[in-house]
């Protein structure tokens, strides 16, 4: 029978050089293995092989049918490309790649398209959710003269701005402007929509000379929001910009969007709350932020007819209500990593995402204890790298302590706390004192506090004492003389342009690097500073995730693949603030309705935390997560969790739903206070309407006395009426904890409150139904996600007052308001608690 079985044969299409012909491509084909092949054509071996193959392809086309070598060769020549000797071509491997696709698919493909790829199942979601929502959003008639606005929260890897050109494909826009807050991102924009098949013909334009009115195909202009959106001397639009301001845009794209959501308009929504408002400016501050105040895309002096958000760590938006779950599209780290583990068969295309793995260190006391600090003495890490001078001058204040650690993290500190462990334990994994970390932290990102210690680590680092850091090039990324933007990233790329498996780097840095660039060798950032923004921590935390893959690291096999990154690692030396920041970003970019416990529980799955806390080293669970991130918290901060401005939505889109919903409206005007509910909601969407209208005159002409003094009026009022809605939702807010400590359910999230079985306690305490609220929330009011973190932090600290007070579980709720919980109580209500 095997004479009538013949072996499958797949044509295929290879490329290969010869060091002994400088610029010159082979280009064959062959049904049989490719290596084989091509090694017949040197029958005669040399001391040194000459030859490397660079290129092989399945010779098939889209329609199935096969095609040859030569098909290549017509195209090249065509292209006017010199042909050589037999099948020797006078080109580089980009424009036999480009060849090679348009003899694949058919069409004709413009040179320097080397890429045909198609989207992954995530982006495909992404871009079928929005273009629905979008559609939808459309044909509703109470939606005639607004604007849609959609989100993606979309970590690093995602590949934001392929899918966004996908998405412009999908639903026809011709004419699209991408503002980005970081201009370094510009390269992604400009390659992806230059290097892929799908998108030939489209234009990338960075000024008025490169904008065609007359073009059929899409145009993309990018630009930067700050300059954009900037004002001149005169306070008018730039000159050269005034063109951008003239064209109806179909899209507006904002790009790195984690900065845009620090906007005036967030001092109007958080009034009620200036110290959560100073808090956000400290943030925008630590995020090294450079942009207008008055971002609002109301009064923008550019129209659009849809805007698309993107960001990987979107927490403002989220948590401030600013878009509902049907608005957003969800992809986190643990998203991906999952998908990775579940793939199904081969070219998994998640293989070579690297797991992140966290390790926090509780500092030895002879350390520390020169930056401790607050009531709860906490390890300030700003302190103790502190820092003065500049250059080779730059010297830390504390530089015993700093040499301390340098020698702890290399596993050579003597000190009590690391030797005299408990027998038969581990030391700890010191990140340069283990020989399994060490041989994957070639390259590394220390993230320091100021300018100013950056230099100061450099110059301690070359003394004489440190001779193990010797080896490494240790680059600074800090200050004016690292560059700006893209500039920063060139000096880490020279050290590791040639053999960065056989270098080593350490790269120091107060925040340029930190957002929007990829250096695939960095396998380790050392968190060397206090960050009070989840969004700064795990932007910088994710430069590292960065996969490292070889290609063609075997000559003789273009296809192959080593991934050199399977593991990543974040070192921590602040572990309370650290797994602070960790909740924080498993909790409020999870938008699923589940308690905080379970959100953590499923991100530290493909996230293991590691904790050192001065005798040994384990992993934490998820509860151990979120107790450490409690700690410091006592009954009055709780409390003031739920006066917090956040909890409560009450821009116009959510004020204009509850309007529309007679049944909601008829809830709230039942308490006091809300009278008037529906007349102030009308005056806030007509003095909102007004100022916008005002401000956009602005844009084009200078306002009259009269005219300012209108808007100043107008904003005034609107301000404060929408205060004192906010103000009384906040009331309402507030009455959900005492109706948690009342009932005697185990309410661990918002829809627990909800659904749980004593309806007639919850309309005495709250002065609303159970379906009212439902109803309330539903609409987007009340902030879920924020409110349930809240009930959650609530439940978990009167758990833990029970537990130390020695009180069962059967026996709490017999005893009435114990001593350990009254503060919170006497916090909301006053003194006569009892």
């Amino acid at each position: 029978m095997s004479e009538f079985i013949t072996e499958l044969r797949t044509p295929k299409i290879y490329a290969y050089n010869d060091s002994r012909f400088p610029n010159c491509l082979k280009i064959g084909y062959t049904t049989r293995n490719v290596e084989e092949r091509v090694a017949e054509q040197y029958p005669v071996k040399l001391p040194n092989q000459s030859y490397q193959i660079l290129l092989s392809e399945v010779a098939i086309r889209d329609d199935g049918s096969s095609f040859r070598d030569s098909d290549i060769h017509t195209i090249l020549q065509k292209r006017g490309v010199e042909r050589l000797d037999g099948e020797w071509f006078k080109c580089d491997l980009n424009e036999v790649k480009s060849a090679y696709l348009e003899v694949k698919t058919g069409q004709a493909v413009e040179k320097e398209r080397i890429f045909a790829f198609g989207m992954r199942p995530e982006q495909l979601a992404a871009v079928a959710k929005t273009a629905q929502y979008f559609r939808s959003f459309a044909e509703d008639e109470n939606n005639q003269g607004k604007t849609p606005h959609f989100l993606w929260n979309a970590k690093m890897r995602f590949g934001k701005t392929f899918a966004a050109y996908q998405l412009a494909k999908e639903v026809g826009w011709k004419k699209i402007l991408v503002l980005t807050f970081k201009p370094a991102v510009q390269n992604a924009w400009q390659e992806d929509l230059q290097n892929h098949v799908d998108f030939q013909g489209w234009r990338f334009v960075l000024e008025e000379s490169e904008w065609q009115n007359a073009v059929e195909l899409p145009q993309i202009c990018f630009g930067s929001f700050q300059d954009y959106l900037g004002k001149n001397k005169a306070g008018g639009t730039k000159l050269k910009n005034e063109w951008v301001h003239t064209i109806n845009w179909d899209c507006i794209i904002f790009d790195e969007y984690h900065y845009g959501a620090w906007r005036e308009k967030s001092k109007g929504l958080f009034g009620a709350d200036e110290q959560l408002y100073q808090t956000m400016q400290s943030e925008a501050a630590e995020m090294e932020m450079d942009m207008p105040d008055y971002f609002d895309e109301d009064s923008l002096p550019i129209t659009s007819h849809h805007f698309l958000y993107l960001s990987g760590t979107p927490f403002r938006a989220l948590n401030s209500g600013e878009f509902i779950e049907e608005q957003v599209y969800n992809w986190t780290y643990s998203d991906e990593q999952k998908a990775k583990k579940e793939w199904q068969g081969e070219d998994n295309p998640y293989l070579s995402l690297p797991r992140m793995v966290m390790l926090t260190y509780q500092l030895p006391d002879d350390i520390r204890e020169v930056a401790l600090k607050g009531e709860f003495n906490e390890f300030d890490l700003g302190q103790f790298f502190e820092a003065k001078g500049t250059g080779d001058k730059a010297k830390f204040t504390y530089e015993n302590e700093v040499q301390k650690w340098l020698d702890l993290i290399r596993g050579s500190l003597r000190s009590t706390t690391i030797d005299n462990l408990k027998l038969g334990s581990e030391k700890p994994p010191m990140p340069f004192g283990d020989s399994r970390l060490l041989g994957s932290l070639l390259h590394t990102l220390w993230f320091l506090p100021t300018v100013a210690s950056c230099y100061a680590m450099r110059n301690l680092l070359a003394q004489k004492q440190n001779q193990f850091y010797h080896e490494y090039n240790v680059i600074v990324a800090a200050g004016n003389e690292a560059g700006m933007g893209a500039e920063a990233i060139l000096p880490v790329k020279k050290v590791m342009t040639s053999e960065p498996l056989k270098t080593k780097s350490i790269t120091l840095s107060c925040g340029k690097l930190t957002t929007g660039v990829s250096v695939a060798p960095w396998t380790g950032i050392f968190m060397l500073r206090n960050l009070n923004s989840p969004e700064t921590y795990f932007q910088a935390a994710f430069r590292v995730q960065t996969p490292w893959v070889l290609r063609g690291h075997n000559p003789n096999d273009p296809n192959n693949e080593c991934i050199v990154k399977e593991d990543c690692y974040v070192f921590d030396f602040a572990p309370d603030r650290a797994l602070k920041q960790l909740a924080d970003y498993c909790v409020r970019l999870n938008t699923d309705n589940k308690n905080p416990e379970q959100k953590v529980a499923e991100f530290i799955q493909f996230l293991p935390v590691l904790a050192y806390d001065g005798s040994s080293m384990h992993s934490i669970d998820a509860a151990g997560i979120l107790d450490m991130a409690m700690s410091g918290t006592t009954a009055t901060l709780l409390a003031r969790r739920w006066e917090s401005a956040v909890l409560v939505n009450v821009d116009n889109e959510t004020l204009s739903k509850l309007r529309r919903n007679e049944a909601a409206m008829a809830a709230l005007m039942r308490i006091e206070g809300f009278r008037a509910l529906n007349q102030d909601i009308e005056t806030i969407i007509n003095k909102s309407g007004s100022v916008k209208k005002t401000k956009q005159k602005a844009n084009e002409r200078d306002l009259s006395k009269e005219e300012k003094k209108q808007l100043s009026d107008d904003e005034k009022k609107e301000k404060s009426l929408r205060r004192q809605i906010q103000e009384k939702l906040i009331k309402f807010a507030t009455r959900i904890p005492i109706f948690m400590y009342l009932t005697d359910n185990r309410e661990y999230s918002l829809q627990d409150v909800i659904t749980q079985l004593e309806p007639e306690l919850f309309f005495k305490v709250t002065g609303l139904t159970q379906k009212d609220f439902s109803l309330l929330v539903s609409l987007n009011l009340f902030n879920s996600g924020m409110m349930n973190d809240a009930v959650y932090k609530f439940k978990r600290y009167e758990d833990s007052s029970l537990s130390y007070s020695g009180i069962s579980k059967h026996e709490e709720h017999q005893i009435g308001l114990y001593d350990t919980t009254i503060s919170f109580l006497e916090y909301q209500l006053g003194s006569d608690v009892t």
